[in-house]
């Protein structure tokens, strides 16, 4: 048996066709939401005009749910907190880092009526003092984005490795060295805007998981279910 984790950063519009995919195969996921930068409704997918500003992703903004879809949305599966805003622990001070992650906690724990132990590190930093701010606030975990061959073997929960992000060139041999060598978990994670509006690139998505799901030593975990 291997136990499989995945979760997806920032609570963009796009994690409605891929909640759609998880539900198919009946596949877990913990979902890493921003609730600061969310409105009440929800704004779209679109690539980006010429004269347009603000972030995209090779010109394709993933567009943001809308606070008053997240229940719907993501019934069923488990949402820990990204930061109200996406504060990055080493870009700011440590009482706006700390404001925008337990924040986030807060309302979430609020919306959904249950228990958010989850973190994930803004751009994947992690500071010692952010970490002790973590821990004296109720989390459990928070994962950064660097690798690992073990996930049952990170040995700090707050700089929680998975094993790869879900578009690695290598996920299937990492995916099968962690089967056969025993190892009993395997996680990865990623952003579902990267899958833009291409086809192809959401069949691949839908192969892994499908895949995952029909192997019969899976078994689908929360992300939560690796530490504790």
């Amino acid at each position: 048996m291997i136990k499989v984790a995945q979760c997806w950063d920032d609570g963009v519009y796009t994690d409605i066709k891929l909640t759609e995919i998880l539900r198919k195969y009946n596949a877990k996921a913990t979902f890493n939401l921003c609730p600061g930068l969310m409105a009440d409704n929800a704004v779209k997918p679109h690539w980006h005009a010429l004269d347009e500003c603000g972030w995209s992703y090779q010109g394709f903004h993933g567009g943001r749910l809308g606070k008053n879809d997240l229940l719907e949305v993501y019934k069923g599966f488990q949402v820990a907190s990204h930061c109200m805003h996406h504060e990055v622990a080493a870009q700011c001070d440590i009482a706006t880092f700390k404001a925008g992650a337990v924040d986030a906690k807060k309302y979430l724990e609020d919306l959904f009526q249950r228990e958010c132990p989850g973190f994930a590190w803004p751009c994947g930093g992690a500071t010692e003092e952010a970490i002790e701010v973590l821990k004296e606030n109720g989390f459990a975990y928070a994962r950064t984005c660097e690798n690992t061959t073990d996930v049952t073997k990170n040995t700090n929960p707050y700089r929680l490795a998975s094993n790869c992000h879900f578009q690695d060139g290598r996920f299937w041999s990492k995916f099968q060295e962690a089967k056969a060598n025993g190892v009993g978990a395997f996680y990865f994670w990623g952003h579902s805007y990267e899958m833009m509006d291409s086809p192809g690139l959401w069949q691949q998505l839908e192969d892994k998981i499908a895949a995952l799901s029909a192997d019969p030593d899976v078994v689908w975990v929360d992300v939560i279910d690796l530490v504790r």
